[in-house]
């Protein structure tokens, strides 16, 4: 009951506002990372269950703010070495890089449940199949939905074209509930004054003079899954930024979120008065996350990851007020070298580092000739908070011996917690992705283990027989969604659907965990779509006139979500595999196909087409 309260509207407290600061937001952090110079813990004034909100910023000293300097200012010798392993990276290792290092990636899943929640593998409603549509009858009939069951032939969470017309969702984060004088104080179903909502249960009518709790076990219990929601989908939440309306919560049940994270995952969590920080581990090589320009979505490069590491290397010790010129003639001098990383600063990979440290709060607003290209900004003066700064390298480069030795480090854990990052962070566990421990813990525990982590984030576990995906039915917790509502994510979903089709393993086929697509059936399933579907459906003109570009955006999207993966290098010819997971976005498989007529179908060696037959004599012609 607490899980659909959650799915159906978040409560908010009573001062869940932001604090009405100016500038950034991380004062007065508890512990910062041991990767940053001077960055022991320490005990801060003010951190107590109790303690105001404006507690006095005193937990570091400051310099002098009132004549802005560059004096003093050092690069610390790890984030220093990690901006050239970002510089002489290639593209996805430099991801990988700065999920082990930043860990500021949030989590990614599916939404929609598929097939009716029947059996222990899946929890919550879900709507039965139409009866008007046979073949998935017969296919749940044959293959109800239980960890035996393979996603190729299973249930699906398919809605027929034509194209779905979705909403643009909000920004990610806390659900707003609704309020009305005449509600209760806080109504965490989100239903409105006077309807009671299918997931809230009634109220048991209370005697005269009854008072009712303040906070009762289930508000607890949601406010606590609305606060773990938040920390996995945004690591870093500050007191006055975006998400400042569940920072209170963050910090009334801090005590309880730490050790459920340190249990469950292995995550360290540190909340201060004014931001707290999930220290998330790295995915390992492959993560497909990556950074993005908050503004445009553009993707971060190697030179726009090194620029990053290089400013922060800076700011950890930074005065509050900095000169913007003093700072880049900094970096300038602080660029290691010789080689790649000691390459003259590209003003499109520095307005990008700047937009993400300005988006995380730990530089101020700057105006916006600044965030275009801040070379060319004339005399600004930046302000720093060096706590922030700080609170945001997670891994231990000077530990590791390169980037891949920190890549590997930072995804290092006993077999059960690796599993459960997984299963918190990524779409879908597929056991031959595993290695042999893993693999073996996830076999004893296929059961209990998804089951205590959705319980904790407020998601709902689908088993089949290649691994478990856990769902976030309220399509909040995942930076990426699928269905969507722009051109690369319709064509994306159209193009699974028809890949499926044609290339599942048919009934008693051996279904493996991928199956090959050959690049040739890609191009011309995503032709007949965007033929079929392009102007009708109002897609972009420029992704029509180039298709290639449609087939790079539409792929990347379905490789992010795992829905396939590049075929193993030296594979000829080179294509893609369709994973598993695939299949739970394509119509419900016929156990009886015909044969297809389509240019991409494959032929039935076994099936001989039938004569034609006069309708008037009704004899064959």
């Amino acid at each position: 009951m607490e899980q659909q309260e959650y799915a159906t509207g978040a409560a908010r407290t009573a001062g869940g506002t932001s604090d009405g600061r100016t500038g950034g937001a991380g004062r007065g952090t508890t512990a910062a990372v041991v990767v940053v110079r001077g960055s022991g813990p320490r005990a801060v004034p003010g951190t107590g269950a109790d303690a105001p909100q404006d507690a006095p910023r005193d937990a570091v000293p400051v310099r002098d703010s009132g004549s802005p300097s560059t004096a003093g200012l050092s690069p610390d010798p790890g984030l220093l070495r990690l901006a050239r392993w970002f510089a002489e990276a290639e593209p996805g290792t430099a991801d990988d890089l700065c999920a082990a290092s930043l860990g500021l990636y949030p989590a990614r899943h599916f939404g929609a449940p598929a097939g009716p929640a029947t059996g222990p593998a899946t929890a919550g409603p879900a709507a039965d199949p139409s009866p008007a549509d046979p073949s998935a009858a017969a296919a749940l009939a044959v293959a109800p939905p239980t960890a035996e069951v393979s996603w190729w032939h299973g249930p699906t969470a398919h809605t027929p074209a034509p194209l779905r017309a979705r909403e643009p969702r909000p920004a990610g984060g806390l659900r707003r509930a609704r309020r009305d004088a005449a509600a209760l104080p806080v109504v965490l179903s989100g239903a409105k004054p006077g309807k009671p909502g299918r997931h809230r249960k009634p109220e048991r009518s209370r005697g005269a003079g009854t008072v009712p709790q303040d906070r009762s076990a289930a508000t607890t219990a949601a406010e606590r899954r609305i606060a773990a929601r938040l920390l996995v989908a945004h690591p870093l939440v500050t007191a006055s930024g975006p998400h400042a309306d569940g920072f209170p919560l963050i910090r009334r049940h801090r005590d309880w979120l730490a050790e459920r994270f340190d249990t469950l995952l292995g995550y360290r969590l540190v909340v201060g008065p004014w931001h707290a920080r999930l220290h998330k581990a790295g995915l390992g090589p492959g993560a497909t996350r990556r950074l993005e320009h908050p503004a445009t979505g553009a993707p971060f490069t190697p030179g726009g990851y090194a620029q990053l590491a290089l400013a922060l290397a800076l700011l950890v010790d930074a005065p509050e007020r900095l000169p913007l010129d003093g700072l880049l003639a900094a970096m300038d001098a602080a660029r290691p070298g010789p080689g790649p990383a000691a390459r003259p600063a590209d003003r499109a990979e520095l307005a990008m580092a700047f937009a993400v440290l300005v988006d995380w709060q730990v530089l101020g607003d700057l105006p916006a000739a600044a965030l275009a290209d801040p070379a060319a900004a004339g005399p600004t003066v930046l302000t720093v908070d060096r706590e922030l700064a700080r609170a945001v390298p997670v891994g231990p480069p000077a530990l590791a011996d390169d980037a891949t030795d920190l890549i590997r480090r930072a995804a290092e854990a006993e077999p059960g917690t690796a599993v459960r990052r997984r299963l918190a962070e990524t779409p879908a566990v597929l056991a031959a992705d595993l290695p042999e421990e893993q693999r073996a813990w996830l076999r004893e525990h296929g059961r209990t283990g998804p089951a205590a982590l959705a319980e904790f984030l407020g998601l709902e576990a689908e088993q089949r027989a290649e691994g478990v995906a856990l769902l976030d039915p309220a399509e909040e917790l995942t930076d990426l969604a699928l269905p969507g509502a722009d051109t690369a994510a319709q064509a994306a979903l159209l193009l699974v659907e028809r890949l499926v089709e044609e290339v599942r393993p048919l009934p008693g086929e051996t279904a493996g965990t991928d199956v090959p697509v050959p690049d040739a059936l890609i191009d011309g399933v995503l032709g007949d779509i965007a033929d079929e579907y392009g102007l009708p459906a109002g897609w972009r003109r420029d992704y029509l006139a180039d298709r290639t570009a449609l087939r790079r955006d539409a792929l990347d999207l379905l490789h992010r979500m795992g829905l396939i993966t590049p075929a193993p290098r030296g594979t000829r010819p080179p294509g893609w595999l369709l994973r598993a997971p695939a299949a739970r976005y394509a119509p419900a498989p016929d156990l009886l196909p015909a044969p297809g007529t389509g240019r991409h179908s494959r032929p039935d060696p076994g099936f001989t087409v039938p004569a034609p037959v006069s309708p008037r004599a009704g004899q064959p012609v």
